[in-house]
């Protein structure tokens, strides 16, 4: 499987060769099934498209689309650096990436977001980025899923979105699991525009 090939569009976002070369990196690392499972098992929380085979992958193509989007307005996007716009991109691009575990579970793991930080700190050293980068990007996962912070026995287990670049995020995931927003996807998981 042609990993970077098959998110190459959405790694053009990225302006930095650094921040490009490290997204390389760690999508290398996902596991296969991130590019196999559907966002959600039971359709509940994710529109029909990120359903099925490739679903996640769907998913996060269509998170990254948003972000893209949403930077090109310059009302967005001037409160931003062109840094932390490709930091934000990276952990959109990221953020669902150990969503069954590094092995493949039958269920979604609830703290996929904390499992995917951890996996950027255990695998910092192959990465072109500052402490504070990697910081930045670890962060905006781990917080991604907004206010939803409480597992199935109802502990409070993943940390809220606090600062712009973690609302951003959370936002930006957050809209491509409306099932309001539609994107439609060609036979290769491409963004049909």
């Amino acid at each position: 499987m042609e990993k970077l090939e098959l998110l190459k569009k959405e790694i053009k976002y990225i302006k930095d060769e650094n921040i490009r070369k490290s997204l390389e990196v760690m999508i290398n690392k996902l596991p296969d099934y991130f590019f196999e499972v559907a966002a959600s098992s039971t359709g509940k929380y994710h529109p029909e498209y990120a359903l099925g085979s490739g679903g996640l992958l769907r998913h996060t193509k269509a998170a990254a689309c948003i972000a893209y989007l949403l930077l090109q307005d310059p009302a967005i996007a001037d409160k931003y650096t062109t840094h932390e716009q490709d930091l934000m991109i990276m952990g959109i691009l990221l953020h669902d990436g150990l969503k069954h575990g590094k092995e493949m579970e039958k269920y979604v793991k609830f703290e996929h977001p904390l499992l995917m930080a951890e996996y950027i700190e255990e695998n910092k050293k192959e990465l072109f980025l500052s402490d504070e980068d990697i910081e930045l990007v670890k962060t905006v996962i781990a917080s991604h899923m907004g206010p939803w912070t409480k597992d199935y026995n109802g502990n409070e287990v993943l940390p809220k979105p606090k600062s712009k670049w973690q609302n951003f995020v959370h936002m930006c995931d957050y809209l491509a699991s409306r099932k309001q927003i539609l994107f439609k996807f060609d036979s290769e998981n491409n963004i049909i525009e």
